[in-house]
């Protein structure tokens, strides 16, 4: 049911209820029984009547006689002659109480029934006025902007933002300019006019401005980059406006703008031409921000995970003069995030959040507070009332790799395949100094298509990568398909996915990371120039064809290396391949301390692999 049928049911209703008031209030006197003149005869001759009153019309000689019966009923007789009516009450020694001749009412007669159609007209006209207009209502108000106003009266605050110290201490000096500006205006300091904040999806840029506007004791204007974009041209250019002239009218005051990659980016790229919709809103926001026109006291937040495809302009100081990059938290940012969303989950005695936090390297905030919800998930279903580190792992896992399909009937070779495949991967994780230890490896198929996995457990976070270790995990990404080759002498599709990962990460070595010696320090690197994300559209290759070729055999030589390293290391650790798989197809999965229990039988030290 839409909005207009909701009001028009609502007209009606009350429609009904006025005429329903105008009828009881007009026979609100026609409530007493009436009874004839020989009832009325009767109850005299019974003695049964203990009060009477005679009311006389204005046509005289009728009215009206009401008695009191002596069991508390009162019933009213109309008469044709009042005069004869008294005089038999007489007779039965009844002395009737004579009320004055009535005047006539005028506010009954005349006003309400006037007052009653008035309301009605008046409704009709209130429903036809607003269904008429209601075109002409939305269009004028297509323009306005659609942003939501608080006024710094929401449930977060900066203390609720854990694992952001630096980023939480500049926007402390944005509110502290807003409560006390003659602090920094006296030493010459101007207020930021933009901040934006930058970071990977989930590392709680909004969170942060949620934050604000529950700290900051001035107006906060909240709306995402999409809802100035419309198909009518010009609108989004309208809301642009509209928003910054509320802003001017609550100023000291702070615009926050979610997501703002999809009113901002590059200019004069991708297939829209010069005057399409997003740029002339852009343009508009341009010159909100830092034109001729003066916003004193306004500070615009953006948020966005994709700032190299907004445009050059937006960016300058004098629009965005900070730039924060909200990165993913390190571990003890982790652990203050796990223990400020594990506040309302009743948490067992061997949860251990830091040791969570050691073993969730590259989680953000988002990741760590799914991972949570799923732990209490999994306890629910289980019926208990606190959360275990069981669960956690289970969790963990869940996240991480997917949910795992038990049920799926797999044959006896596929699972043997499958079980050499991850052992495979295992005993490079475990051997390799750079990537492991194991976490667990499973032969169960996962949510993800995938036969099995094997976990690493990162147990430090990493700020960038050596080469050493990119050519392990190229060497690991090999091992299921070495594994395969060696016992069954055939190859499957199992390792596809593997090969897709080796081929990017070596790739990447030569073209954008100047590790490879033959192709030198040059960056060839074209992976960022696609066209619809801000780039040009007839954007050519940097290099030529033939160092095309130069890369393509610099990639492959990387692969050739890696494999012939890798399966060196799982030719000496043979032993251990047959007894993890036999394992592995017993119990379906294996943890870290049972993997790392079948290498106490393999003594032989190994000299570091020269990678």
């Amino acid at each position: 049911m839409n909005k207009n049928s909701k009001s028009l049911n609502m007209y009606f209703i009350v429609i009904l209820i006025l005429l329903g008031l105008t009828y009881f209030i007009s026979t609100l006197g026609e409530r007493e029984e009436v009874y004839t003149k020989a009832e009325l005869t009767a109850d005299l001759k019974e003695n049964r009547i203990t009060h009477a009153e005679i009311q006389p019309n204005q046509e005289t000689p009728t009215g009206a006689v009401r008695v009191t019966l002596s069991d508390g009923r009162s019933k009213i007789s109309y008469v044709s002659d009042v005069k004869e009516i008294e005089k038999l009450l007489s007779d039965y020694q009844i002395d009737p109480v004579m009320r004055d001749v009535p005047k006539e009412s005028w506010f009954m007669t005349y006003m309400l029934p006037m007052l009653v159609v008035l309301i009605i007209g008046g409704f009709f006209f209130v429903m036809m006025n607003s269904q008429n207009s209601g075109g002409n209502g939305k269009m004028m108000n297509f323009g306005k902007s659609r942003a939501k106003l608080s006024l710094g009266e929401g449930n977060i605050t900066l203390k609720d933002v854990a694992g952001l110290k630096e980023e939480k201490e500049e926007l402390e000096e944005v509110i502290e300019f807003l409560r006390e500006p003659a602090k920094f205006t006296r030493v010459g300091a101007r207020i930021p006019k933009g901040i934006l904040l930058e970071g990977s999806p989930g590392t709680g840029k909004t969170l942060l401005a949620k934050a604000i506007a529950g700290e900051a004791n001035v107006p906060f204007f909240s709306i995402s980059g999409s809802d100035f974009v419309e198909m009518f041209v010009g609108v989004g250019a309208s809301r642009v406006r509209d928003l910054f002239l509320n802003a001017k009218r609550n100023a000291p005051c702070i615009v926050f703008i979610d997501e703002i990659d999809a009113v901002a980016r590059r200019r004069g790229t991708g297939m829209g031409g010069g005057h399409d919709e997003r740029e002339q809103t852009l343009n508009q926001l341009l010159v909100e921000m830092d034109g001729f026109g003066v916003n004193e006291g306004i500070i615009v937040m953006a948020a966005t995970n994709r700032v190299d495809i907004l445009d050059p302009a937006i960016l300058r100081p004098g629009r965005f003069d900070r730039k924060i990059t909200v990165a993913a938290p390190d571990v003890g940012g982790r652990e203050d995030i796990l223990k400020v969303h594990a506040k309302n989950k009743p948490l067992a005695e061997d949860v251990d959040l830091k040791q969570i936090a050691q073993t969730t390297a590259g989680f953000t905030g988002a990741d760590l507070e799914n991972l949570l919800n799923e732990s209490a998930i999994i306890a629910a279903k289980e019926n208990r009332a606190f959360v275990m580190q069981a669960d956690i792992r289970k969790a963990f896992i869940k996240v991480g790799i997917g949910s795992e399909k038990k049920s799926r009937v797999i044959s006896e070779k596929e699972k043997s395949i499958t079980a050499y495949h991850e052992a495979g991967h295992a005993i490079l994780f475990h051997v390799l100094p750079d990537v492991g230890p194991v976490y667990t490896v499973s032969i169960i198929p996962t949510g993800i298509g995938a036969a099995g996995y094997t976990m690493p457990l990162p147990e430090r976070d990493e700020m960038f990568m050596t080469r050493g270790r990119m050519l392990q995990e190229i060497m690991v990404s090999l091992g299921g398909r070495i594994a395969e080759e060696m016992i069954f002498d055939e190859i499957t599709t199992g390792a596809s996915s593997d090969i897709k990962k080796a081929t990017k990460v070596a790739r990447k070595m030569v073209t954008r990371f100047g590790m490879s010696d033959e192709i030198g320090l040059i960056n060839y690197d074209d992976e960022d120039d696609e066209v619809f994300i801000g780039r040009d559209l007839a954007h050519t290759r940097s290099h030529s064809e033939s160092v095309a070729s130069e890369i393509d055999r610099e990639v492959k030589r990387i692969i050739d290396d890696c494999y012939t390293k890798a399966k060196q290391v799982i030719q000496e650790h043979n032993q251990v391949l047959h007894e993890c798989a036999k394992l592995l197809i017993e119990r379906e999965k294996i943890s870290r301390a049972e993997f790392e229990a079948l290498f106490l039988c393999n003594t032989t030290e190994k000299e570091p692999l020269n990678l």
